[in-house]
């Protein structure tokens, strides 16, 4: 005589944890690919995200009240639960990641390496054009000081080369960098002031930053200021401080490739 084994059932909620962190993974890939291909206009790619980090934390939620179950009667899904949990923090690690930068950096979106007389960004046609119409505001002067506090190695640059050839290794710089350039002023005038107005666009969601570099003449030297800012929310967590580092390292490496 045959018998009949049954097997134990799954947890539920470790089934359902997995459906909604698989779903959230699947909305947070449709919010950046909306961004980044500007399909969709910031709000409604953000309100997808926003979607995807709340279905992530109910699956976590889910997937412990699966483990309790699991724990006290022995049921299966134990499996299913950990990779619950995975998925739904592959959603929340970059969300989390922005939660401690915004609780450690000030809430700043305009970095410059000049506090007392930040560079302007050009109003030619040109960039505007290339901007889309948008001129980032000035910063208030103490709003520059949490600068000074948060980022004390934000400085100007300074080059033993003419100024030509400064303009020439940030025209090559920015295109290293990948930047945008949507207008450029090689150094001349009475003043022998160059400018270089540029967008820069982040790592993961493809939102715009404008970027304005000065190229000024000084006695024996030639300095570089540089001014980066979000065009998207008051805090920048920390992104156009870490962008002009990168300029300032990348200035070095064409140096060195001379």
């Amino acid at each position: 005589m045959r018998r009949l084994i049954l097997e134990e059932p799954n947890s539920a909620s470790a089934i359902w944890a997995r459906r909604l962190a698989v779903f959230a993974i699947a909305l947070a890939g449709m919010s950046v690919v909306l961004l980044r291909t500007r399909t969709a206009d910031v709000t409604a790619g953000m309100s997808v995200l926003g979607a995807a980090i709340f279905l992530a934390c109910v699956a976590l939620l889910l997937a412990g009240a699966a483990a309790v179950v699991i724990w006290r009667t022995g049921v299966r899904g134990v499996g299913i639960t950990v990779a619950s949990v995975f998925l739904a923090m592959v959603v929340l690690a970059y969300p989390g990641w922005l939660a401690i930068q915004a609780v450690r950096l000030p809430v700043l979106n305009d970095i410059s390496t000049d506090l007392n007389d930040p560079p302007a960004f050009s109003r030619s046609a040109r960039a505007l054009r290339g901007r889309g119409g948008v001129v980032p505001p000035e910063v208030a002067p103490e709003r520059r000081l949490d600068q000074r506090r948060a980022y004390p190695s934000i400085q100007p640059i300074n080059i033993d080369l003419e100024p030509e050839e400064v303009y020439q290794l940030v025209l090559r710089a920015a295109a290293a960098l990948g930047w945008q350039v949507v207008d450029q002023i090689p150094p001349g005038g009475r003043a022998g002031i160059g400018r270089v107005d540029a967008v820069a666009r982040t790592l993961i969601m493809g939102f715009p930053d404008d970027i304005t570099v000065r190229i000024r003449p000084l006695a024996a030297q030639t300095r570089i200021d540089i001014r980066s800012a979000s065009r998207f929310g008051r805090h920048d967590f920390g992104a156009n401080a870490q962008r002009i580092q990168r300029f300032s390292q990348e200035m070095q490496t064409q140096l060195d490739a001379r």
